[in-house]
């Protein structure tokens, strides 16, 4: 006869996993519950990562306190974000309002069949299949109501202008205590772990670092040079447009592409050559900078291969959205540091153990 054989667990042990199981979900919920709160705390954090190379090299050439070297850089950007929107936005503004005076003539055109979008009517009849959509049930009233539309815009302008007040605040003060608080947590550590955990948060600071400061280089050098193509064949728009694709541009693998389709729409509606010019030139920057940019600014911070950088994207954007696809990448960064650093480790320690 086979004997019985009887598991026990220890009180302490089942207490454990329960407290665990607890704080597991609780914290799941509170990041549920605050989850704007947390996307403004991730904003502020890239900002801090991409403002504190400026910091550290104006405390590295005579600017002996931190304070005064934060506040050097935070008024040396808004100073840049200033003289950009001094030269920039009247033009800005003044184009995206004949943008919008032009809109009902291009779905006028779109209506009745004319114009370079006229075939949508023709062939295909988008107009009737989107009125059709609308007016299915109540949706008529729920995307045009009044008094919701008014309501949810007010709302939107409130948050904005909030969520940015906020990511400033946020951005200013993990500049100045940053590094107070990263010394403070190393120093809850053991003596002998501090200098393996100080250079594995340098090595994550670098990879993060570098990937948000490459990632407003590469994005700011799209704008700028699309807005120069765009000018040059004489699309109307040209900043507004040229913004937009700096700020697709950002999202790593999908945004160039939405964004040359959005431009490259505008620029087949004024003409076929400056749409075909527009179509060749993202063609060709796509490859300057996926072969030459991309290896050069991300080169010696992310190192990822291509696989693990589309499917960090993928995770991130079904786990929230455009901000987790623009999160992703840097995150996979962290995580191959942990790893690394763990395999250096348990190599080591093997070693030690031999020896």
């Amino acid at each position: 006869m086979t004997p019985e054989r009887v598991v026990r667990f220890k009180l302490r042990s089942v207490a454990a996993v329960v407290a665990l199981l607890l704080a597991a979900w609780t914290l799941l919920h509170v990041l549920s519950v605050a989850r704007q709160v947390v996307t403004w705390f991730l904003i502020a954090l890239f900002l801090t990562m991409a403002l504190n190379p400026a910091v550290e090299f104006l405390e590295r050439h005579g600017v002996r306190r931190r304070g005064l070297s934060v506040a050097l850089a935070y008024l040396g950007v808004l100073g840049v974000f200033a003289a950009i929107g001094y030269l920039f936005i009247p033009t800005l503004v003044h184009q995206v309002n004949e943008f919008v005076r032009a809109v009902p003539g291009y779905v006028d055109d779109l209506t009745a069949g004319r114009g370079k979008l006229g075939f949508l009517e023709t062939k295909y009849h988008i107009v009737e299949r989107v009125r059709e959509a609308v007016n299915k049930g109540d949706a008529a009233k729920r995307i045009f109501g009044l008094s919701g539309t008014a309501i949810a815009l007010t709302k939107s302008v409130i948050s904005i202008v909030a969520g940015t007040v906020t990511i400033a605040f946020l951005t200013l003060f993990m500049l100045l205590e940053g590094p107070a608080w990263v010394e403070r947590v190393l120093s809850l550590m053991p003596e002998e772990s501090q200098v393996r955990w100080r250079q594995v948060g340098h090595d994550i600071y670098r990879t993060v670092g570098g990937y948000v400061t490459g990632n407003l280089v590469i994005s700011l050098i799209a704008g700028v040079t699309y807005g120069i193509v765009l000018f040059a064949f004489g699309v109307p728009y040209a900043v507004a447009l040229g913004l937009l694709v700096a700020f697709f541009d950002l999202i790593p693998l999908v945004g160039a592409t939405v964004a040359t389709i959005a431009v490259g729409s505008v620029a087949f509606i004024h003409s076929i050559p400056a749409g075909i010019a527009i179509v060749v030139y993202a063609i060709v920057y796509q490859q300057i900078e996926n072969h030459i940019l991309q290896p050069l600014i991300y080169g010696r911070t992310v190192q990822l291969s291509p696989l693990a950088v589309l499917l960090a994207v993928l995770v991130g954007a079904s786990l929230a959205g455009v901000l987790g696809a623009l999160a992703a990448i840097p995150v996979a960064g962290a995580i191959q540091v942990l790893i690394i650093d763990w395999r250096r480790h348990r190599r080591s320690q093997l070693v030690g153990s031999i020896e």
